[in-house]
């Protein structure tokens, strides 16, 4: 099994962070000096991932133009000596080659991922979501490759998560095969502290079979009138092998304003043009 390629559903109107996405991508937001979605392509491109998908809506026009050559302020830059600034500019249209689809209706996560079966073809692949970016040594979709290459199975990256947060995740029955990984039986989506198999939640990314399409196509609307993707990989688990990777490192969900400032906070912390600045600051604020 070899994945290299990578879907990430960006289609999203990005009500956890009105106003300021009425008009910008939440994808867009700035996080330091890089936009959310270029730490996504990072991780991915880190994983060894060559192709990538976008799930837009029309009012993502902005990431097309961002992962493009722009030649007026690239002369510009070329002109004034910045070379710099000129490769920093360049790099995100560079990293890998990315194309991009649009969700014309919006119908839920499985409808997005289910956009994306003609870019796929008959090849695992792999899911990152467009609000939740990874800090960790091994990137999260490396290792959740990983192990999907051991045990010939799809792949969920999963963590433990409090009682009271489970309600917002997917909840995993699962049976461990080793140390950080478990073979999975069933899951939910959102369920209530009676309904939940586990504190063990899906955490925004996964590595899939392109069986799963065929699954989305005939999934019925679930929770909230949507195609759950949580649904059709509850199904996929019947007749395909799938496991979860308890993956080492730290998430945050940057579509929400909270989990936003907690990553911009911790990356401007250990980079090197605001570390000591944003320290000092901390600590004399009276």
């Amino acid at each position: 099994m070899r994945v290299k390629k990578a879907v990430i559903p960006a289609a999203g109107l990005g009500t956890r962070m009105l106003p300021a996405t009425k008009t910008i991508p939440k994808e867009m937001l700035p996080l330091l000096d890089k936009p959310v979605i270029q730490y996504i392509i990072e991780e991915a491109v880190a994983s060894g991932i060559e192709d990538i998908l976008l799930i837009t809506n029309r009012a993502k026009s902005a990431m097309d133009d961002y992962f493009d050559y722009h030649p007026e302020l690239e002369e510009r830059l070329a002109r004034d000596g910045k070379t710099k600034e000129l490769e920093m500019i360049r790099r995100p249209a560079d990293m890998a080659n990315i194309f991009y689809v649009r969700q014309k209706e919006t119908k839920g996560l499985g409808h997005a991922i289910w956009r994306a079966k003609d870019f796929v073809g008959d090849e695992p692949f792999a899911v990152l979501l467009g609000d939740d970016i990874m800090r960790a040594e091994v990137p999260v979709t490396k290792q959740l490759i990983d192990a999907a290459e051991k045990y010939g199975a799809s792949c969920v990256g999963t963590q433990e998560v409090a009682d009271d947060a489970v309600g917002k995740y997917s909840s995993l029955q699962i049976e461990a095969l080793e140390e950080t990984i478990y073979r999975v039986t069933d899951m939910n989506e959102k369920p209530t502290p009676e309904e939940k198999f586990s504190n063990f939640a899906i955490l925004g990314r996964y590595v899939l079979s392109p069986a799963i399409f065929e699954i989305l196509e005939n999934t019925q609307p679930g929770k909230g009138g949507e195609i759950q993707l949580t649904d059709g990989l509850r199904e996929l688990t019947q007749s395909h092998p799938m496991v979860a990777k308890n993956f080492a490192g730290r998430r945050y969900d940057t579509g929400n304003l909270c989990g936003f400032l907690e990553a911009t906070l911790d990356f401007a912390l250990d980079y090197p043009e605001t570390s000591a600045f944003l320290r000092d600051y901390i600590q004399n604020k009276r």
